[in-house]
């Protein structure tokens, strides 16, 4: 894991400085800029990955593809487009913001805070899934209904903003979506 800068944000959403990606997820996590990516595939799977054991906040926990931090002056797509290789292996395409407002906090039960405004995007797959050890211990594909039952029934195994995107995005996310050809 690289040492790379966040942005931090204010009380109304603009940028009021860096720091680095590790010293921002303590127990006194400042407010700043992340994003959400869900890669859905062509069969309307999506990928869902499960968290390293050595993640800081809620290792070995289910989750959406992957997240990440955009650096200072990087705009939201170039980040989930950088992480996508990095943390799976793999490229996206047809990047769609599903929810540009998207914000949460949450805290583990070792107390570490994530505090984030968080754009949740949908992208689609060019290739397969090479997941990075370092971020990902297991992925599957799951159908999108499948998984969005298991979060509303079993909300405890799923990461907290998960959780919330799919209450954010309701029970049929696919309809809100049109994908780019």
């Amino acid at each position: 894991m690289t040492n790379d800068l966040v942005v931090l944000l204010d009380e109304r959403r603009r940028p009021c400085g860096t720091a680095p990606r590790r010293s921002v997820h303590g127990t006194d996590t400042p407010l700043h800029l992340a994003f959400s990516c869900h890669i859905v595939d062509s069969h309307d799977r999506i990928l869902m990955t499960r968290r390293a054991l050595a993640k800081t906040t809620w290792p070995g926990v289910w989750t959406n593809s992957y997240c990440g931090h955009p650096r200072p002056g990087e705009s939201v797509e170039d980040a989930v487009r950088r992480y996508a290789p990095r943390e799976l292996g793999l490229e996206v395409d047809g990047l769609h913001c599903v929810l540009p407002d998207f914000d949460y906090r949450a805290v583990d039960a070792d107390g570490v805070v994530e505090n984030e405004i968080c754009p949740v995007y949908w992208a689609r797959p060019i290739g397969a899934p090479q997941p990075n050890p370092d971020e990902v211990m297991d992925h599957v594909w799951a159908p999108i209904d499948d998984v969005w039952a298991a979060a509303a029934n079993t909300p405890w195994a799923f990461s907290p903003w998960f959780v919330e995107q799919v209450r954010a995005l309701g029970p049929r996310p696919l309809e809100a979506i049109r994908w780019a050809s």
